[in-house]
């Protein structure tokens, strides 16, 4: 399984109501996506001062790395990244993305 972790420094000036229609954007993409399993979105809750600026997460899990390769070229997921991307402080520079590929140890 591959745990695609997500985080973002959302602008300011995103309201709430715009967070939450990126991430029912990308929950959607289960319905077209195969092999993509569960979906979390979540403001950091960590007490650490370890966030540097970024404010909110999402992972995804996918079956495999097959199911997460088809989800990076998939036209649903473009769009609803070209969504994220505007949102998100510097355009990709507001993102960090990371993947852990949970087979392994």
């Amino acid at each position: 399984m591959i745990r695609h972790c997500v985080f973002a420094r959302f602008r300011s000036d995103v309201s709430p109501t715009e967070r939450t229609a990126i991430h029912a954007d990308l929950e959607a993409l289960r319905q077209v996506i195969e092999g993509m399993e569960t979906v979390h979105f979540s403001a950091n809750a960590s007490p650490e001062p370890f966030a540097r600026g970024f404010s909110h997460g999402f992972t995804i899990d996918f079956r495999d790395a097959a199911a997460r390769d088809a989800y990076l070229v998939h036209e649903a997921h473009q769009r609803a990244g070209a969504r994220l991307v505007a949102a998100v402080e510097g355009g990709t520079d507001g993102l960090m993305v990371f993947d852990l590929d949970l087979t392994k140890t």
